[in-house]
């Protein structure tokens, strides 16, 4: 198995959270995953952005500076209660993974 299988819907409830917060653009959550342990490429990260897009989690908006596009994500309501269940589920698992050594 590979770690990104296994810590897919970590990354996704990452971004969420992020997107939640401020607007989010692919290279700076990139280097925001990298800071937790992801180690991403563009080629990962992307089709991420986009699916989370597709099923109205994100909502993306163009930014044009100097001539340059940058797209930004944003969290949607249905983001945010997604990031919310999201929650609730890492927080019982958390407490089942370690009710034992506390």
């Amino acid at each position: 198995m590979k770690d990104r299988d296994l810590y897919g819907g970590l990354i996704r409830l990452h971004i969420l959270h992020h997107a939640s917060h401020e607007p989010i653009f692919g290279v700076g959550i990139m280097g925001e995953l990298a800071r937790h342990g992801y180690k991403l490429s563009a080629g990962t990260l992307y089709p991420i952005l986009h699916s989370l897009e597709r099923h109205g989690y994100l909502v993306a908006e163009d930014d044009v500076r100097g001539g340059r596009r940058r797209r930004n994500y944003v969290a949607t309501e249905a983001g945010k209660e997604m990031l919310r269940l999201g929650k609730d589920r890492v927080r019982e698992l958390y407490r089942e993974l370690f009710e034992d050594e506390e």
